[in-house]
C-alpha cells in the first residue's frame, strides 16, 4: 500500500493540487481512504483537509456503484477483456460476502470500518449490491464504517508518526 500512494504522490506531485491527488486516491478501489491518507500525509497536506478530500473521495463512488454496478457489470460481460474484469470484482465481492449472511448492518459497517486491504466503501457498496441489501441501510452502514476508518487512519497517519510506513 505504502509504494503505491508513494507512486501516485510522486506522479502527481506537480501535476495536481494534494488535495485532488488525495481525493483521486480514495476514489480507488482497493487504495481509498487508506491510500489517501497515506498520499496526503507524504504530499504535507493539513490533517483536517486530508480528512476532507479523503472523505469525499471515498463517498462519491458509493451512491453510483449502489445504483448502477449490476447494470455496469452485465454492460462489461459484452466484452471479453471487461467481462474479466467485471467477473473478477463478483468473485471477490461474493467471497467476502459470506460474513454479511446473519447481521449484513453491522458487518457492512465493519467492513467498511476496519482499514485492511480489500475492505473499505468501495466493496462494500459492491458487495451491498450484490446482496440487494436496502440502500438506505446500506449508505448508512458506509458512513458509519467511514468515520471509523478516517478515525483508524488519521491515528495511524497523523497521530502516530511514522506508524504509516509499515503498511
Amino acid at each position: 500500500m505504502r509504494e503505491v500512494a508513494e507512486w501516485f504522490a510522486q506522479v502527481t506531485g506537480g501535476h495536481i493540487p494534494p488535495q485532488l491527488a488525495v481525493m483521486l486516491v480514495s476514489m480507488v478501489p482497493l487504495l481509498e481512504l487508506r491510500g489517501g491518507m497515506i498520499v496526503a500525509r507524504i504530499l504535507d497536506l493539513p490533517y483536517w483537509q486530508s480528512v476532507i478530500f479523503c472523505v469525499l473521495g471515498n463517498i462519491i463512488p458509493i451512491p453510483f456503484i449502489l445504483l448502477f454496478i449490476k447494470q455496469i457489470f452485465k454492460w462489461m460481460k459484452k466484452f471479453k477483456g471487461l467481462g474479466k474484469i467485471a467477473e473478477f470484482f463478483e468473485k471477490r465481492a461474493m467471497k467476502k460476502s459470506d460474513k454479511f449472511k446473519n447481521g449484513e448492518f453491522v458487518a457492512l459497517i465493519l467492513f467498511v470500518g476496519i482499514p485492511l486491504p480489500g475492505t473499505g466503501a468501495w466493496m462494500g457498496s459492491l458487495i451491498a449490491a450484490l446482496l440487494e441489501m436496502d440502500i438506505k441501510k446500506a449508505v448508512i452502514a458506509e458512513l458509519i464504517g467511514l468515520t471509523m476508518a478516517i478515525t483508524i487512519m488519521s491515528v495511524l497517519t497523523y497521530l502516530l508518526p511514522g506508524v504509516f510506513t509499515f503498511f
